[in-house]
C-alpha cells in the first residue's frame, strides 16, 4: 500500500504509511530510499537527509542510499558533509569505484569565498593524482566497477572555477579512456576513413543524450536544417529518453535517426556499423554515457562542439568546433583538441518564438516602478568575487530589483555583499521559481536589463533575452565559456553594453537602470539586427568546408 501511494505521488499519505510500516518491522533499504524521496518532493530537506542517513545506518552497504545522499548534499551546497559521506561510503564499499570518484573529485557547486575555489581546486588536483594511482584494472570485477563509476558521474563542476582546465581535463580524460579501453578493447583501435565512391556523400554522425529541447543542443538543429544535402548524409543518435517536439525536428532533419536510450554497447555497435566519416558530439562533459562513448574510437574523425564549452581532455577527440567571435587569440592553449574557429558564433541558432506580453509585473509580485535586473543563470555560474557588483549597482539605482530565477543558494553570499555597503539584500534581491517556459519569457519581456555572469557567460539565456530585445550587460572573460554574450552582441553590432572590466560593467548597468531613453535605444538597435544573429548560414558553410577538408586529407 505504501509503494502504491508512492507511485501515485501521494507523498504525505505515503510518508504516514511508510512510518507505520517501519514501526512494525525494520523494513528495507528501498523503503528508506522511497521515504526519503517523499520528503524531497515536499521540499522537507532536513527530513530527507535524516532519512537517508537512518537508512545507511541500518543498511551500510546499500550503494543507492550512499550515492543519493552524497550527490544531494553537494547539490544543496553542503560540500563538507558530502565529502565526509563519500569517505564513509568508501569504508563500507571499498571496491565500488563510484565512491572513490566521489571521495577524490567532489567539488562544490557553489563557493562561499574565492579562497574556497583555490582550496578545492588543489584538493581536486591531488585527489585526481591519488585516484589515478589507486585505479586498478587487472581483474574483471575492477574493470566493471570502474566502468559503472564513470557511467554515473562526470567532472562537470570543475570547469566553474574560472581556470584553465586543459591539464586536469587531460589527466581525467586519459583515465576515462583507459577504463573504457580495458572494458572495450575492440573499440579503441584507430579506424581508416571510408573511401568515397563517385556520387557518394560524406556521412556525418551526431550523438547526444540531449536531442530534445535543451540549451546545450538546441543550436544543433540549425546545422542540420541548413546542411548541404548534395554532399552530406546526416545520422543522429539520440541516447537520452525525453523526446519532445525538438526531437522530432532532429528526426526530420536527419537522413537516418536512431533512438537508442541508455544502452552504451548498442549505440556504439550502430555507430560503427554505419561507417561514418566524422562523428560529432554536440557536448561532452554533462552526460556520463556520452563521455564514455567519446573516449572510444567509433569513427575515424571525432569532434566536439561547444554545447559544454570546455576541452574534453580525451585522446580520442580530434577537433573542438568553436567560434571565431568567441575565442581569444591564445585559445589553442585551452584545448587538448585541435581548435577549429567556425565563422561568427559557430552555430546557427533558430530565432526563438517570442509571444506577446500576456502578463503584467503584478502577476509575478513585481512592482511597476522597479528597475528589474534579470539574473537568470544557474547558481554555479555566479562566483563569489563578483557578488559586490549587485550591491554597487543598488547603491546608485535605489529602485533596483535583482531577479534571481534559480539563485536561492546564493542568498547567504548576497546578504554579506549588500551588508558590506550598509544595504539589506532583501530590499533588492528577489528569488522566483518559474517552472513554465511561457512565464520565463514573460519575465524577460517585463525586465529592464539582463546582467550576464562573469567567467561563464549566458548562452541560450542570452540569445532568448536578445530575442526579447532585453539590453544585455556583459564583460568578456579569459576563456571561450566567458565570451558567449560578447560574441552575440558583436554579431548584432550592438556593442555599447560590452564592458572592458568590472568597473565599466557596473557603470553600464547603472546607466541602463537610470536612463530609460538609452535603454529603449539599445532595445531598438537589438530588434533591428536579429537577422544578423539568428539562423546564420555562414557558420554552416564554414563547418561543411571543414568537414570536406578533413575527409580529403584523410583519404
Amino acid at each position: 500500500m505504501s509503494n502504491e501511494l508512492f507511485n501515485q505521488g501521494k507523498w504525505q499519505e505515503a510518508i504516514a504509511s511508510y512510518k507505520k510500516l517501519l514501526e512494525l518491522h525494520a523494513g528495507s533499504a528501498d523503503i528508506y530510499w522511497n521515504l526519503s524521496q517523499c520528503y524531497r518532493n515536499l521540499n522537507l530537506l532536513d527530513d530527507y537527509f535524516q532519512t537517508l542517513q537512518q537508512g545507511i545506518q541500518l543498511y551500510p552497504t546499500d550503494g543507492k542510499l550512499h550515492f543519493t545522499l552524497i550527490i544531494d548534499l553537494q547539490r544543496h551546497g553542503r560540500i563538507q558533509e558530502a565529502i565526509a559521506s563519500a569517505e564513509i561510503a568508501c569504508q563500507y564499499l571499498p571496491d565500488d569505484y563510484t565512491f572513490k570518484l566521489l571521495k577524490y573529485l567532489t567539488v562544490p557547486n557553489i563557493y562561499k569565498t574565492p579562497e574556497e575555489i583555490k582550496f578545492y581546486r588543489q584538493r581536486f588536483t591531488k585527489g585526481l593524482q591519488d585516484l589515478i594511482e589507486q585505479t586498478s584494472l587487472n581483474t574483471l570485477a575492477e574493470k566493471h566497477s570502474a566502468l559503472a563509476g564513470i557511467g554515473r558521474l562526470t567532472n562537470f563542476y570543475l570547469s566553474y572555477q574560472a581556470q584553465n582546465d586543459v591539464e586536469l581535463q587531460r589527466q581525467y580524460g586519459n583515465l576515462v579512456h583507459q577504463i573504457m579501453a580495458a572494458n572495450y578493447p575492440q573499440w579503441v583501435v584507430p579506424l581508416s576513413i571510408p573511401k568515397l565512391q563517385p556520387q557518394q556523400k560524406i556521412r556525418i554522425g551526431y550523438a547526444s543524450a540531449y536531442l530534445h529541447s535543451y540549451s546545450g543542443t538546441l543550436w544543433l538543429t540549425g546545422w542540420l536544417k541548413y546542411c548541404d544535402r548534395h554532399n552530406f548524409e546526416i545520422y543522429c543518435y539520440y541516447t537520452g529518453n525525453e523526446p519532445d517536439p525538438i526531437t522530432q525536428q532532429f528526426q526530420d532533419y536527419s537522413d537516418v535517426f536512431y533512438h537508442i536510450p541508455h544502452n552504451l554497447p548498442a549505440v556504439c555497435e550502430q555507430i560503427i556499423a554505419d561507417k561514418l566519416h566524422i562523428l560529432v558530439f554536440p557536448e561532452i562533459g554533462m552526460d556520463p554515457q556520452t563521455m564514455q562513448m567519446a573516449s572510444l574510437r567509433l569513427a575515424p574523425v571525432q569532434c566536439v562542439a561547444w554545447g559544454h564549452p570546455v576541452t574534453t581532455g580525451l585522446p580520442t577527440i580530434d577537433y573542438f568546433l568553436s567560434s571565431e567571435l568567441m575565442e581569444p587569440e591564445n585559445a589553442q592553449e585551452h584545448y587538448s583538441e585541435k581548435l577549429i574557429r567556425l565563422p561568427n558564433i559557430g552555430v546557427s541558432y533558430p530565432q526563438p518564438y517570442i509571444p506577446p506580453i500576456l502578463k503584467s509585473r503584478a502577476d509575478f509580485g513585481l512592482s511597476d516602478d522597479a528597475v528589474l535586473y534579470l539574473c537568470c543563470q544557474a547558481p554555479f555560474k555566479y562566483l563569489p568575487q563578483y557578488d559586490f557588483i549587485f550591491a554597487e549597482i543598488a547603491r546608485y539605482v535605489p529602485q533596483a530589483k535583482f531577479i534571481f530565477l534559480r539563485g536561492t543558494l546564493l542568498q547567504e553570499r548576497l546578504n554579506r555583499a549588500f551588508a558590506a555597503v550598509d544595504l539589506n539584500s532583501e530590499d533588492y534581491c528577489i528569488f522566483l521559481t518559474i517552472p513554465e517556459r511561457i512565464d520565463y519569457l514573460m519575465i524577460n519581456l517585463l525586465s529592464d536589463v539582463y546582467l550576464d555572469t562573469f567567467c561563464w557567460s549566458g548562452g541560450n539565456t542570452t540569445l532568448e533575452a536578445i530575442a526579447c530585445n532585453l539590453p544585455v550587460v556583459t564583460c568578456p572573460g579569459e576563456f571561450m565559456r566567458g565570451r558567449h554574450s560578447y560574441s552575440f552582441l558583436k554579431m548584432l553590432g550592438v556593442t555599447d553594453t560590452i564592458a572592458k572590466n568590472e568597473t565599466e560593467y557596473i557603470e553600464i548597468a547603472i546607466k541602463l537602470g537610470l536612463n530609460p531613453a538609452w535603454r529603449h535605444s539599445i532595445a531598438q538597435q537589438m530588434s533591428q539586427s536579429h537577422d544578423r544573429l539568428f539562423d546564420d548560414q555562414a557558420c554552416v558553410a564554414g563547418l561543411e568546408t571543414f568537414y570536406k577538408q578533413v575527409v580529403e586529407k584523410s583519404l
